[in-house]
C-alpha cells in the first residue's frame, strides 16, 4: 500500500480545473487509441511471464544485461529495491557504459557456463550496446549457432536490426511494442523477462501497476492531477524537481526517475518555446549533509518529493552504549534504525515546509513487488500529465537523436 500527501495546498481556480481535466482526457485518449502503449503493459506483459514457463532457465545463476538508459535503468531500480527482500534471487550484472575499466571488471565476474546474456535495444542498433555485445561474444567465444544459443536473449522492436540478428541465429527474442518508448518500457519485456528469470515476482509488480493505473482512470487519484498542475503553474519559478528517497535501495529508482522526467519534459513546445523541469535525485539521510543547505537557503526554485518506507521489516537497533564525550547522542539508544531514518525524513520535510519550499511525500508501507509496480505507474502517469500541460511530445527525444547522429559521424571520420 502506498499513501500520498501534498503539503503545499493551493486553491484551484476554474482555469486550473479545466487544465487538469484536459490533461486527464489527453491521457485517456492516448490509452484508448493505443497512441501510447505503456498504459496497457501491466496486462500485455503477462504473456512474457507465461512464455517463460516453457523456457528452461534453471541452469542460469547470473543474468547479464547489456543495454543503456531505458533498457536498464528500470530493471536496476526493481533489482535494487526488491533484491534485499526476495529470497534466492540470481545475480544481475549490468553492462551500460562504454567505460573500459567497468567493462573489464564485469567480464571478470562472469562464469559463462552459469550465465545468460540479454542484449536490449529498442532501436536494435545502439552503439554502446552493440559494441559491448561484440566484446562479450569475443571474450567468451560465444557460439551463437551452437552450444551457447540457449543462453543469449534479444529484446528489441519487431523488425529492428537486432531482431533480424536474433532471427538469423535463432535466438530467443522478445519484442517491445512499437508504441512504448524506451524510458517507459520497464514493464515491457525489457524489465519483465530478465527480472522474472532472476527470480522476482513480476506478476505482482505488474498487478500493482495495473491497480494504480485503473484507479487513476477511475478518477480516484486526484492528488496526481493536483501535483501535475502545481508543477505546471510554478514551472517558471520552481523549475527544479527533487526526488528525496529515504532508502539506499531507492538510489537506482531515482536515476530511473531522472531519465524519465528529463528526457520526457525537456522539449520545445507547440509554440516554439523551450520548456522543461530539471530532475534531481537525492538519497536521505546522506544528502541531508550535502544538498539540503542549498534547498533551504539557496534560490527558492525547487520542489521536493519525499519517498520513505514506513516499515523496513528489519529490527536492527542502536545498542545501549554510552561513548565518552559523545553522551549527547544517548537519547537514540535502543531505538531502531527504521525509526531513525524515518525521523530524519520527517524532520527534513518539516524544515523545508518551514522554509516555504513546496513539498509532497510518498509513503510505502513496506518494500513489496506490488508497491514497486504502483510507484512506477505513479511517476509514468505524472510525467505524461505534466507533458500534456506543457504541450510537448512527451514520448520523443529529438535532442538525444541529434547527439547520436553527431557521434556516428565523428567516429566514422576518425
Amino acid at each position: 500500500m502506498i499513501s500520498f500527501h501534498t503539503h503545499s495546498v493551493e486553491e484551484q481556480t476554474p482555469e486550473a480545473k479545466n487544465r487538469m481535466q484536459h490533461a486527464f482526457e489527453i491521457l485517456k485518449d492516448e490509452m484508448n487509441s493505443d497512441k501510447v502503449g505503456y498504459y496497457k503493459l501491466p496486462t500485455l506483459s503477462l504473456e512474457h511471464t507465461e512464455r517463460l514457463k516453457s523456457i528452461d532457465t534453471s541452469s542460469f545463476e547470473q543474468i547479464v544485461i547489456i543495454g543503456i538508459g531505458g533498457s536498464t535503468l528500470g530493471t536496476k531500480a526493481i533489482n535494487s529495491l526488491l533484491g534485499l527482500k526476495t529470497q534466492n534471487v540470481k545475480e544481475m550484472i549490468f553492462f551500460e557504459n562504454s567505460d573500459p575499466l567497468s567493462i573489464s571488471n564485469n567480464l571478470a565476474k562472469i562464469n559463462k557456463e552459469k550465465a545468460c546474456f540479454f542484449i536490449i535495444s529498442k532501436s536494435g542498433g545502439t552503439i554502446e550496446t552493440t559494441s559491448i555485445f561484440k566484446t562479450i561474444i569475443h571474450h567468451f567465444k560465444l557460439d551463437l549457432d551452437g552450444a551457447d544459443n540457449h543462453r543469449v536473449f534479444a529484446i528489441t522492436d519487431h523488425g529492428s536490426p537486432l531482431s533480424r540478428f536474433a532471427k538469423h541465429h535463432k535466438l530467443a527474442e522478445f519484442n517491445i511494442p512499437d508504441n512504448v518508448g524506451g524510458r517507459f518500457s520497464v514493464l515491457s519485456a525489457v524489465g519483465v523477462v530478465p527480472l522474472a528469470i532472476a527470480g522476482y515476482d513480476m506478476n505482482s509488480v505488474l498487478d500493482g501497476a495495473q491497480e494504480f493505473i485503473n484507479s487513476f482512470f477511475q478518477e480516484d487519484e486526484n492528488h496526481l492531477l493536483q501535483k501535475a498542475n502545481l508543477l505546471f503553474e510554478h514551472r517558471q519559478t520552481q523549475s527544479i524537481n527533487v526526488l528525496f528517497s529515504y532508502a539506499d535501495s531507492l538510489d537506482n529508482f531515482t536515476k530511473w526517475f531522472v531519465q524519465l522526467w528529463g528526457e520526457s519534459l525537456g522539449k520545445i513546445d507547440v509554440e516554439g518555446e523551450r520548456v522543461g523541469l530539471t530532475p534531481i535525485g537525492l538519497i536521505g539521510s546522506v544528502d541531508q549533509h550535502s544538498f539540503l543547505q542549498l534547498i533551504i537557503e539557496g534560490p527558492k526554485d525547487k520542489t521536493v518529493t519525499f519517498i520513505k518506507i514506513d516499515d523496513f521489516e528489519n529490527e536492527l537497533t542502536i545498542p545501549d552504549i554510552s561513548l565518552y564525550a559523545i553522551e549527547g547522542t544517548n537519547f537514540i539508544n535502543n531505538k531502531s534504525f527504521n525509526t531513525l531514518i524515518n525521523a530524519q525524513s520527517d524532520a527534513t520535510m518539516q524544515s523545508l515546509i518551514a522554509s516555504d519550499v513546496s513539498v509532497d511525500s510518498i509513503s510505502l508501507d513496506k518494500i513489496s513487488a506490488k508497491n514497486m509496480g504502483a510507484l512506477i505507474a505513479y511517476f509514468e502517469l505524472l510525467t505524461s500529465l505534466v507533458g500534456a500541460m506543457l504541450k510537448v511530445n512527451t514520448y520523443n527525444q529529438p535532442g538525444v537523436e541529434l547527439g547520436k547522429q553527431i557521434l556516428y559521424k565523428n567516429l566514422e571520420n576518425n
